[in-house]
């Protein structure tokens, strides 16, 4: 009777770091120091791929504008950063829930819990993105090693399916860069801890999917100067935030925006608008409507 598979990785994730071979025997302090030193890294690696980032930017701008999807497919620590990142993004900037679509291997359960032999299934995540991915979305799949088969069979289903695909992984020689439309390779070498890529490599993906969503919401019109003018207020301290949003951004008294952002029924954009343009609520909702959502297009209409 066989066991369950075996699979030893070949990737600079699951290297030994030599700077820390005596990891149990330091005192805490100088731990922590080698952890801080490993993380200071990983910027800069990050830094070294915006080429390609931007050119992940592009294709989602491009699948949005058209109605398509994006979709994170990831497992462990990796499908988790996903999650995280496209939860954030209907609160933050008002998106559209289906927008960003994350799909962690095994499922919710996996979100708390390690799920057994999830990352393994190459079925499930084709299975998955056959579900879900429609031709012209972009789906980037997110794997430390670059060879997680949940993530794999999901990027090359969706790739037959006509959606744009894209990979980030630790491992800039991984082989699965050649069956992708565009690769983001993170050179982030070996973890403190062996292995445990809910370090360094975990760090570098959220920092390359932070600045990615975020620059596709700029991109959409999302953020006027550096202000997030889409937010969704759903608590005090929100409603407070877009009160500041609009005396920063109009250089209005409090009073005037407060009454502005009522009259617009809470739509922050709208009473921007109509507080930048001088114009009527009404004709500021619908210039945003003729300039698709763009302040500054709104406002040359308005001017």
């Amino acid at each position: 009777m066989s066991g369950p598979e075996v699979v030893r990785v070949v990737a600079p994730t699951e290297r030994r770091n030599a700077a820390s071979y005596d990891l149990d025997l330091l005192p805490t302090r100088e731990v922590l120091r080698l952890i801080n030193d490993a993380d200071q890294t990983v910027p800069g690696v990050v830094a070294a791929v915006l080429d390609a980032v931007e050119v992940a930017v592009d294709y989602a701008v491009t699948a949005l504008r058209a109605g398509r999807r994006v979709h994170y497919f990831g497992a462990g620590t990796s499908g988790r950063v996903g999650v995280v990142d496209a939860a954030e993004l209907p609160p933050t900037y008002g998106s559209p829930v289906d927008w960003f679509c994350p799909h962690l291997a095994g499922g919710r359960d996996a979100m708390w819990g390690a799920v057994e032999d999830a990352e393994d299934d190459v079925a499930a995540g084709a299975a998955e993105a056959r579900s879900c991915v429609q031709p012209m979305d972009l789906v980037v799949g997110l794997a430390a090693s670059g060879r997680t088969p949940y993530v794999l069979g999901a990027l090359r289903a969706a790739g037959a399916l006509g959606a744009r695909t894209a990979l980030v992984a630790a491992d800039p020689d991984a082989a699965a860069r050649a069956d992708v439309d565009l690769f983001i390779g993170l050179d982030t070498g070996p973890e403190v801890v062996t292995g445990s890529t809910r370090m360094k490599a975990a760090s570098a993906q959220k920092l390359v999917l932070h600045a990615f969503s975020t620059t596709v919401m700029i991109r959409l019109g999302r953020v006027y100067s550096n202000l997030m003018i889409d937010m969704s207020a759903t608590n005090a301290k929100l409603r407070g935030r877009m009160i500041s949003i609009l005396v920063e951004a109009t250089g209005c008294p409090e009073a005037d925006c407060t009454r502005a952002l009522t009259a617009a029924d809470g739509d922050l954009k709208t009473a921007l608008v109509s507080l930048v343009s001088g114009a009527p609520v009404p004709e500021a909702r619908a210039a945003l409507v003729r300039s698709q959502q763009q302040v500054r297009d709104a406002l040359a209409l308005l001017a």
